[in-house]
């Protein structure tokens, strides 16, 4: 009876390792790679065929010619490892500490500009990873672009609103831009036009 128990056991293990560990992740995997392959690899963005980033992961930009994304709660920036929110609460020191030495980052990068700063550029998202900010906070940092780059501002927003997305499904979220294909865009344009 212990036997012929133990042999089920046995059998069951291998029955299930074998479905749950083997056929169903390549089911699925090819799945994806059929129905949507760029999702299922990762949202990468190529640049001379050579991945950049990920349309799904914020990368860190501090030249004053980029757009900045949202500060990252992770350690290093932007760290897929470690995803996650920074956890202080809105009366913790350390988050107002950040908040304070971003906006004096982005008020030293343009002393001139007085207007409200977006509250995405001065907070993290509660994964530290988001890759997308505001058209607000898109919109707060043209000029400082524009004249880094000695670039037509017209010509930044027109980028703008072609690198902005809608909400999801029509409801979901805020319109955003990606900052990254934003930046790689930038600099095409700013190539094409040293260019011609």
């Amino acid at each position: 009876m212990v036997r012929k128990k133990l042999r089920q056991a046995i059998v069951s293990l291998v029955l299930f390792t074998v479905i749950t560990g083997l056929v169903y992740p390549l089911v699925v995997t090819g799945v994806a790679q059929v129905l949507f392959p760029w999702k299922a690899n990762g949202s990468l963005i190529t640049k001379n065929g050579r991945a950049v980033g990920s349309a799904l992961v914020g990368q860190p930009f501090s030249d004053p010619k980029y757009f900045w994304g949202r500060l990252s709660a992770t350690a290093p920036a932007y760290n897929g490892g470690a995803s996650s929110g920074s956890n202080y609460g809105p009366l913790n020191p350390a988050l107002l500490d950040a908040a304070k030495q971003r906006i004096r980052d982005l008020r030293g990068s343009d002393s001139l500009d007085t207007t409200p700063i977006p509250v995405d550029l001065v907070t993290a998202s509660g994964s530290g990873l988001d890759p997308d900010i505001t058209i607000a906070g898109a919109l707060y940092q043209v000029k400082r672009v524009a004249e880094v780059r000695h670039m037509n501002p017209e010509k930044i927003r027109t980028l703008i609103d072609h690198y902005t997305e809608g909400r999801q499904l029509g409801i979901l979220g805020e319109p955003r831009v990606n900052v990254l294909q934003l930046n790689l865009a930038l600099d095409e344009a700013q190539n094409l036009a040293e260019v011609n």
